[in-house]
């Protein structure tokens, strides 16, 4: 049996050990069909479409969506306001103790929803297993927030009288998330707002919807009450609009791009649904002179090609000042010259693996032709891409005119600018001139720089001499274009709760 037959094999009993009810019959193209769950149960909704799923790295569809329509979500969210009273009266900890048997359940698959992701979205395997570690992780602290102490005492100016602030479930909540990180983003939305005491419908990206299938299979087997989580797959604006709308949304939390979220802002302000939104980032990665390089490097290979460099919070901007450019960049070559490319779920374990689509790497293209058209150097290895999926090398460029594309987009893939800078102040105002503002990076051994930059850069995440800044006990999110309201830690826990105020008169 040859090799491709054998990853063949062990993805397709992934597939099945991962997404259990969430796998239906065959779909007419012969392939499983992924179903839609709601009020509890793993349905093909009436009237649904059949929407292939494929293998960026292959090609090769791997399973079909019961892709269904308004009703559909609409029907989720029905179940979802069912469900709400009951589960919101619930104690926090008994909300709590689920969660961590989620979180468990997420560890002991780790192997096989890591296997689906990596086939799904074309995640390195070893990334991907992390994902689904960390999407745990979520599970397991929300889990223990919830039974902290929320809430005051307030000191009334008047006898006898006694004011009192306490917190309670928001409501229903959406959750509405992207494909790069289909299982550990969509985690980081459901813990917090089951913990709250929120019922949720969730709608997954057509893109990589598999792994977050599994997560849904996850809470079943981990025993949610029936309406209390519900994911649906349908089309992105006829379901949002539609979710947006119905009378028992309180919450919509959503990551994606900047322009998909200033729609989902202005559905929301119809009904004064409170929006969390994540949106796109155009990171800057600072190195200044006094920085250890070889530090920088290996930092940058990792904010860079996290995920094949679809990431929010990628490197997409490399300033380097200028006593230390060259060198820099020698290093850089010699980095990007060891990086291996190909499949995944292959033979060899690989440093990069596909884009998602064909069109995202036209458009990684068509932005790498424009630096070096405009003068720009380009770093990249001499590799053979597979003739099969959609690939694109990883490239830097060097020195590209400060206008191009490279140098004002987010480039979501695995490919950036590199440009010079002199002094701390103009890397500071070429750094923050985007309309975006959700992650930044500086490399530095200058703690007192360090401290500014942290300060100066306009940006809602900051790693200082660190590529992974996230945890999930931190608050992550966006300022300027790039979002509105927080992630992880407590207050990601409060953007599902409501506050009210209580006065007991004499």
């Amino acid at each position: 049996m040859s090799d491709a037959s054998t990853s063949k094999e062990a993805t397709a009993r992934a597939l099945a050990e991962a997404l259990g009810g969430g796998l239906g019959g065959r779909s007419g193209s012969g392939v499983p069909l992924v179903r839609c769950l709601i009020a509890g149960q793993w349905v093909e909704p009436s009237g649904a479409k059949e929407v292939a799923v494929d293998n960026p790295a292959t090609g090769e569809v791997l399973a079909e969506l019961a892709y269904g329509d308004a009703a559909t979500v609409l029907g989720a969210a029905d179940a979802a306001e069912a469900a709400f009273e009951q589960w919101s009266s619930r104690p926090a900890r008994e909300r709590g103790d689920l969660l961590r048997e989620v979180a468990d359940l997420l560890d002991e698959r780790r192997g096989a929803i890591g296997r689906v992701l990596a086939a799904d979205a074309g995640k390195r395997l070893a990334e991907a297993e992390g994902e689904v570690h960390f999407a745990a992780e979520f599970f397991r602290w929300f889990a223990d927030a919830v039974r902290q102490p929320s809430g005051e005492v307030l000191r009334a100016e008047q006898p006898g009288r006694q004011l009192v602030t306490f917190t309670q479930a928001a409501g229903v909540a959406a959750c509405l998330t992207p494909w790069n990180f289909p299982v550990s983003i969509p985690a980081r939305k459901i813990a917090p707002a089951l913990a709250a005491g929120c019922t949720v419908v969730a709608r997954a990206s057509e893109r990589a919807p598999l792994a977050a299938v599994a997560l849904g299979q996850v809470l079943v087997d981990a025993g949610i009450p029936d309406g209390v989580f519900n994911l649906v797959h349908g089309p992105a604006g006829e379901q949002t609009a539609a979710l947006l709308g119905h009378r028992a949304l309180r919450v919509v939390s959503f990551t994606g791009s900047t322009g998909v979220g200033q729609q989902v802002m202005r559905q929301a302000a119809q009904r004064v649904v409170r929006p969390v939104l994540e949106l796109g980032g155009d990171g800057a990665f600072v190195v200044f002179a006094d920085a250890d390089l070889d530090a920088a490097i290996a930092g940058l290979m990792i904010a860079k090609f996290r995920n094949n460099g679809q990431s929010c919070i990628a490197a997409n901007r490399v300033f380097v000042q200028r006593p230390v450019l060259d060198a820099f960049v020698e290093r850089l070559r010699g980095a990007v010259g060891a990086m291996t490319v190909g499949d995944p779920l292959g033979e060899k374990e690989v440093g990069l693996g596909p884009l998602i689509t064909p069109g995202r790497v036209h458009e990684v293209a068509a932005l790498v032709a424009e630096a070096c058209d405009g003068g720009g150097r380009l770093l990249a290895p001499d590799v053979d891409l597979p003739s099969k999926g959609y690939w694109h090398r990883p490239c830097f460029v060097v020195e590209p005119l400060p206008g191009c594309g490279l140098g004002t987009t987010e480039v979501f893939g695995p490919a950036a600018g590199v440009f010079g800078f002199d002094t701390e102040d103009e890397v500071l105002a070429r750094a923050n001139d985007t309309e975006m503002g959700l992650a930044g990076y500086v490399y530095t051994r200058d703690v007192g720089r360090a401290w500014r930059m942290a300060q100066r850069l306009e940006a809602g995440i900051v790693g200082v001499n660190d590529p992974v800044p996230p945890t999930v006990f931190g608050t992550l999110g966006g300022m300027k274009q790039s979002g509105i309201g927080r992630e992880g830690g407590r207050l990601g826990l409060e953007e599902f709760e409501e506050q009210r105020y209580v006065a007991f008169g004499a």
